[in-house]
């Protein structure tokens, strides 16, 4: 009689494990944050940090849920369809694309390079990478809460950030080469016809919380230190400069990396900076930062990403300051 060896599987530990366990931590250790944080600049900054993530968190949990929806529902072959055959055309349809489609910008990559693969012009799908994390109506709303007393800054950020995929789209289109992009992100992917859609549902939007809730403690850890480790004349200095302030903004928003539904919260949490940089800060973060540097890098190849990143970061920065001149 044959014996039959059964081996067990090793419980594999995914991000989902770290993310609940440093969840308990947090919560065990709960009386000896509390202590600790007895002085005064400390319970400033567990102030600042707690307000970004509670406020932030409700639009961050419904943001990666629809990205799930979208990645398990909806086919990149229904946006081919609604393209304009000629490319320049089909570049502002697929920015206006990014309000009905939306998607966190860690989704919008592997979206873009499907419809690459499925025949969509380099332009619009590059203009829909762009535009999916930064115009959708998830963003705006919490734009809108984040910022209650200016309703300028949410048409503000809208018109910059549109502005900034479409403007790559055309460049792209007048510029790119094809070349530039690697021969693995034309090749279409198959679907699987026994893929359980739902599955696809909970596994895109458990890995993007857990991706997107690790980069919003990130940027309410900043917030935080921000608001106690910087002397207030330095931030009285930075807001009386304007063209260092739009610098400053430009270049922490690409090495913070944050969720596009979680980055106004923080932006209003530095209230002593004038709404410019501000809005620039909200521009420039979904559309170029390290982490999509790197996933531009691996999806599309290293030459894509060394000439899209720099020409995006630029851009995004110029349409914030247009759109702050026109609105603010």
């Amino acid at each position: 009689m044959p014996v039959v060896t059964i081996t067990a599987r090793a419980p594999r530990i995914t991000s989902l494990h770290v993310f609940c366990a440093v969840l308990v931590l947090a919560i065990l250790a709960r009386p000896l944050i509390t202590e600790a944080a007895s002085a005064p600049a400390l319970r400033t900054a567990a102030t600042v940090f707690v307000a970004v993530c509670v406020q932030a968190l409700p639009f961050l949990v419904f943001g990666v849920l629809l990205s799930g929806v979208i990645a398990a529902f909806v086919s990149p072959a229904a946006l081919r369809r609604m393209l304009p055959a000629h490319p320049g055309a089909a570049v502002p349809v697929a920015g206006a694309a990014g309000l009905v489609l939306p998607g966190c910008e860690c989704a919008s990559v592997p979206v873009a390079r499907r419809l690459i693969g499925q025949g969509v012009p380099d332009a619009a799908a590059l203009t829909f990478l762009l535009a999916a994390p930064a115009v959708n109506p998830i963003v705006l709303v919490a734009t809108a809460v984040a910022f209650p007393g200016e309703p300028r800054m949410v048409l503000a950020r809208f018109l910059g950030s549109l502005a900034t995929a479409c403007v790559m789209g055309w460049l792209w289109q007048r510029a790119g080469r094809a070349e530039w992009i690697a021969d693995r992100a034309r090749r279409g992917t198959p679907r699987r016809d026994g893929e359980n859609r739902w599955a696809v549902l909970a596994e895109t939007a458990r890995h993007d919380l857990v991706s997107a809730g690790g980069f919003l403690v990130l940027g309410a850890v900043a917030a935080a230190a921000l608001s106690v480790l910087v002397p207030p004349e330095w931030m009285d200095a930075l807001a009386g400069q304007l063209l260092l302030a739009i610098v400053v903004m430009a270049v922490l928003a690409v090495v913070l990396a944050l969720c596009s539904e979680a980055d106004a919260f923080v932006a209003a949490s530095l209230s002593m900076l004038p709404l410019l940089p501000r809005l620039v800060f909200l521009v420039v973060g979904p559309a170029v930062d390290v982490k999509l540097i790197a996933l531009q890098a691996g999806t599309f190849g290293r030459a894509f990403a060394a000439r899209f990143a720099p020409a995006t970061f630029v851009v995004a920065i110029l349409c914030a300051c247009a759109a702050g001149a026109l609105v603010l």
